[in-house]
């Protein structure tokens, strides 16, 4: 089905469609072969609360930015090959329910669906087009994933030291291996991850400790399911904190 869209008029115009809404700030989505399977909103999980977020999956991306108007803008575009991503299930579990993680190596988050049948169908697509992939590139799925942040509303204390309160003034940093919220003190070192930067980047002692001796796999085993319990935020908060992920903290 996907061949016989590839090069159809109407799956142009969709995507035609899908450009225009994220103007000019958007990078050009129409490339032979390719082909836009669904879109959909998603509930994703933010640094600091969950937002709804416009999602495009295509053959071989998976698209998704901001909602400015539904259905006509977005912005922050956001585009993920496929090729690199790993989708794994969260269980039912508070507020927030009928989720999943996309994991990258690097960036990975968790998003959840309106029902149950929505989240079946969007990992069934995703795995799909994944499985589709690798097969014709003869590539391997990719076995190493940036680490899913803890939210901000999970941790009123450093998950480090156990100590430091946080504050307005003593404020919250995550480590980019193990995705901690931890204090200033137990993140002051920085290391080369180059999945995810080609800069050095804020880690916690902890993992910084493993990294150096090369005990690189022990820092995952810190925390078995990033959402297995689920934050008990609000969905109507009205601020963007979409790219939080990407600050310098």
């Amino acid at each position: 089905m996907v061949d016989r869209l590839a090069n159809s008029e109407a799956n142009t115009r969709r995507i035609s469609i899908v450009e225009n809404c994220f103007g000019a700030a958007g990078q050009p989505l129409t490339i032979p072969g390719r082909v836009l399977i669904g879109e959909g909103v998603l509930t994703k999980l933010c640094r600091k609360k969950p937002k709804a977020r416009q999602f495009f999956l295509f053959n071989d991306i998976l698209v998704y930015g901001n909602i400015v108007i539904q259905k006509k803008k977005y912005n922050k575009q956001h585009i993920i090959p496929l090729e690199n991503v790993t989708i794994d299930s969260i269980q039912d579990e508070g507020d927030l329910r009928n989720g999943w993680l996309i994991k990258t190596p690097t960036k990975s988050f968790a998003v959840y669906a309106a029902t149950a049948t929505e989240k079946s169908e969007w990992m069934n697509h995703i795995n799909k087009c994944v499985s589709d992939l690798l097969s014709k590139s003869g590539k391997t799925p990719s076995n190493e994933h940036a680490a899913v942040w803890v939210p901000d509303s999970e941790a009123t204390v450093c998950m480090r030291c156990q100590k430091a309160k946080f504050t307005p003034v003593n404020r919250r940093h995550h480590c980019r291996k193990c995705g901690f919220v931890v204090c200033g003190p137990c993140s002051e070192k920085r290391f080369l991850l180059p999945s995810q930067s080609s800069k050095p980047v804020r880690i916690c002692d902890f993992c910084y400790e493993l990294l150096s001796t090369g005990e690189m796999t022990a820092c995952q085993s810190a925390r078995s399911d990033s959402y297995s319990h689920s934050p008990k935020s609000s969905l109507n908060d009205a601020s963007d904190d979409d790219d939080d992920e990407d600050s310098s903290d």
